[in-house]
């Protein structure tokens, strides 16, 4: 959600002719690392991987159980192994620098199509849920704040998401986000330091009990869904793959990331499952104690990833859209779409004001697709020839599909009842 959600120097048009220039803005400049040495390839997969998902992943066990951790790995497994694939289909065509590319490598140019449709799904539901993960936590930092406009009394965690959204506005009007980016490219920073705080809360103030159920079967839709969260950022990995110098070794990249990454978020599910137990809320820094020095870090690490990449996932949208309303060379337009956009957003997020399910619903019907079904597909259709000469990967990629389809079938319907009957 994982987010999460970065498209890095990502083409994501839905016309051949539409391009995201400023998707370059995401891990730390990738569209000027032309041969990027292995060190920094491995950053830029696991900063990738390393999204808002590390903040419901406790949550998620929670709502699986503890053997849920056992799934936990095997959608470590699984998302590792269709990264393996892209790769693949990237050595098919020299050509292919994007994700985009792939889906239009294997199905033309409907490919490219339906690739950029999911992908800007995505990117606007990522979007919202930043805006709602923003007046969660503040709301958490600063409770009992409201204001009076007009006969209305506006308060809480709705006060903050307007404000967080006055707060974004100006991002969302720039052309050049270079700033932004090198602060977006934190999440390896973030993740590492809201860990240990996290552990410091434990050792200092809660303390560790073996608590909480060993399996809840009702949940483990929405633990499956927060789980691949947690892994697909497949949308970059084409974008990281053309940047690096020595393309041979992007296996071991993901070996590396993927075990970094599943280190750190089995670590913060186990600590926050251990500390806080069934009473574990869809965001760990919101069960974390007021006032303490250990929580306020925590929190504000949270709070400003988001705010920087905001605008770094909404503009791709917003791109597209002036191109096809032909405002990409009128500044004023340009602006009126964005702030439009924005104001979507917002609406969304005060509508549908709950992270967990919203990013179940991401993880169980987008994420699945753009990071599980699409590279067995492309994979598939690309080598379709060899394909029916390894009937033993064939059939490990048809198992992957079938099980795939039906999580994201199941989890999608779980998280929208869950979103329904909470609204």
């Amino acid at each position: 959600m994982a987010s999460q959600c970065t498209l890095a120097d990502e083409e994501i048009g839905l016309s051949s002719s539409i391009r995201a220039p400023l998707l370059h803005n995401y891990h730390g400049q990738l569209a000027r690392q032309r041969g990027a040495t292995f060190a920094r390839t491995c950053f830029n997969v696991t900063n990738a991987l390393s999204g808002v998902g590390v903040l419901s992943i406790p949550y998620a066990l929670s709502e699986g159980g503890w053997i849920s951790l056992v799934l936990f790995f095997v959608v470590a497994v699984v998302c590792f192994y269709t990264g393996l694939l892209i790769q693949r289909c990237m050595d098919a065509d020299p050509h292919i620098r994007s994700y985009s590319d792939i889906g239009e490598f294997a199905f033309g140019y409907k490919g490219r199509i339906i690739v950029g449709i999911f992908m800007y799904i995505e990117l606007y539901l990522v979007a919202v849920s930043f805006l709602i993960l923003e007046g969660d936590n503040l709301d958490n930092l600063f409770p009992n704040l409201e204001f009076q406009f007009l006969s209305q009394t506006i308060k809480g965690k709705q006060l903050f998401l307007l404000i967080s959204a006055l707060i974004v506005l100006p991002t969302t009007w720039l052309r050049n986000l270079d700033g932004l980016a090198y602060i977006s490219a934190g999440g390896v920073v973030a993740s590492v330091i809201l860990m240990c705080s996290l552990l410091w809360i434990g050792v200092t103030e809660t303390g560790f009990q073996l608590q909480g159920r060993v399996l809840n079967l009702s949940g483990l839709p929405t633990a499956l869904g927060l789980f691949f969260v947690c892994f697909t950022s497949h949308a970059v990995f084409p974008t990281i793959h053309a940047s690096m110098r020595e393309k041979i070794k992007f296996s071991k990249v993901l070996v590396i990331s993927f075990a970094l990454c599943t280190f750190n978020y089995g670590t913060m599910a186990v600590l926050g499952y251990l500390m806080y137990g069934d009473d574990l809320k869809s965001q760990v820094t919101l069960n974390l104690p007021a006032g303490k020095i250990g929580s306020k870090i925590a929190i504000y690490t949270t709070l400003i990833n988001p705010f920087a990449k905001y605008a770094l996932t909404i503009t791709p949208i917003a791109l597209s859209i002036e191109e096809w309303l032909a405002f990409h060379l009128k500044r004023s337009y340009s602006i009126l779409v964005r702030t439009l956009l924005l104001l979507s957003t917002v609406l969304m997020a005060l509508s549908i004001p709950f992270f967990g399910y919203l990013m179940a619903f991401i993880g169980s019907f987008l994420s699945i697709m753009v990071s599980v079904l699409f590279p067995c597909v492309f994979y598939i259709k690309i080598y379709r020839a060899s394909s029916r000469r390894n009937q033993f990967e064939m059939v490990v990629i048809v198992g992957v599909m079938v099980t795939g389809v039906l999580i994201s079938v199941v989890g999608t319907y779980s998280s929208l009842v869950q979103i329904i009957f909470s609204l």
